[in-house]
């Protein structure tokens, strides 16, 4: 009986030796047993490859000043609100006080007079009466009162302070009776129907960079926007320091969303082009060699070396190594080796 039961122990230890040493578990297929791998594959084809260039740029406002006072005087009135839109010519700021009025009717009606009497005495002039010096006389009489009114005009003017350009007013820094200087500032005036967009790329990038090109411009602000315009200049040094090149461009901003100082990125939209491309994530690299899974016609996959290039994307241009048509695998790469057989799930380049 003793016998029976060790016969039977070592019987059940040679079948769970023999089982592990045959690799095969329920979770784990044997190799070699025809088992396929199943992966998402993708068709090699040529398609339109846009580089951009990508940066930071500051947005600046079209038209942008801050208005300030050019003489000693008290502020009479102020014509205006914080933030206020204007137009070009309106009243801002009235500085002229009862003195500049009363001198430039003076200087009006010194004028008036000088020249109905020059107007008089022409006549007489021209029927012989009246001698041409006197004459000449009354003309320098009149000019000079033409003269005198229009410096008081220029004067009172100097105290008119009125928008040069259509635009938005910023914070009103003046009120009634606020004694002002040359130079105190009053408000700011920002033209923003359009953002002047300022950035800097390489110099690498000078080439190809030029007026005209579309640009792509973006803010935490709207992150659901994007601002397109167009590259208006380019400037003409490369800044020594940092090898850049500062280039403007023009973004129209009917809704005034976008404000003076913001920070936007930026894309330079360069020349389409048609180009080999993969998924960057089909690309195996290992030191310098990269290589695809090729799919061959009988299932089973090559290992193929190729020369890749740019990326932009998700995707990574191929000089060479496949060519148009070509299945490569996608998704499945890790558990790729060099002839296993796959089944393959077709996958949508655009996806």
């Amino acid at each position: 009986m003793q016998q029976g039961r060790i016969w039977i122990g070592w019987a059940l230890v040679t079948l769970l030796v023999a089982g592990c040493g045959s690799g095969a578990t329920p979770e784990t297929p044997a190799r070699g047993g025809g088992q396929t791998v199943p992966v998402t594959a993708e068709a090699v084809g040529v398609g339109p490859w846009q580089e951009r260039i990508e940066a930071l740029g500051t947005a600046r406002a079209n038209e942008s000043l801050t208005l300030t006072a050019k003489v000693t005087e008290t502020v009479v009135r102020v014509n205006f609100e914080d933030g206020d839109l204007v137009q070009a010519g309106q009243l801002l700021v009235d500085l002229s006080g009862r003195a500049e009025v009363a001198a430039l009717e003076e200087a009006q009606a010194a004028y008036t007079e000088a020249l109905q009497q020059y107007q008089r005495q022409a006549e007489l002039v021209k029927q012989g009466t009246l001698s041409k010096s006197v004459l000449d006389s009354l003309v320098a009489t009149r000019d000079a009162a033409q003269a005198r009114r229009e410096a008081i005009r220029a004067r009172l003017a100097d105290r008119i302070i009125s928008a040069p350009f259509a635009g938005l007013l910023g914070f009103r820094r003046v009120s009634p009776g606020t004694l002002v200087t040359p130079g105190t500032p009053i408000t700011t005036l920002d033209d923003i129907s359009s953002i002047k967009l300022d950035f800097a790329v390489p110099e690498a990038y000078l080439s190809v960079v030029s007026v005209g090109q579309a640009v792509a411009a973006r803010s935490v602000s709207w992150p659901d926007r994007v601002f397109e315009g167009t590259v208006t200049a380019i400037d003409s040094r490369v800044d020594a320091a940092t090898r850049s090149v500062t280039v403007r461009a023009l973004l129209p901003n009917d809704e005034s969303l976008l404000r003076p100082g913001m920070l936007l990125t930026v894309e330079v939209l360069l020349a389409s082009e048609q180009i080999l491309s993969i998924p960057e994530i089909s690309l195996v690299q290992v030191g310098s060699r990269r290589w695809v899974y090729r799919i061959g016609a009988d299932s089973s996959v090559e290992q193929v070396e190729v020369d890749a290039g740019r990326r932009q994307g998700g995707r990574v241009e191929i000089r060479s190594g496949l060519t148009p048509g070509d299945r490569i695998v996608v998704d499945g790469v890790g558990k790729m080796r060099a002839g296993a057989r796959v089944n393959v799930v077709e996958r949508d380049r655009e996806a």
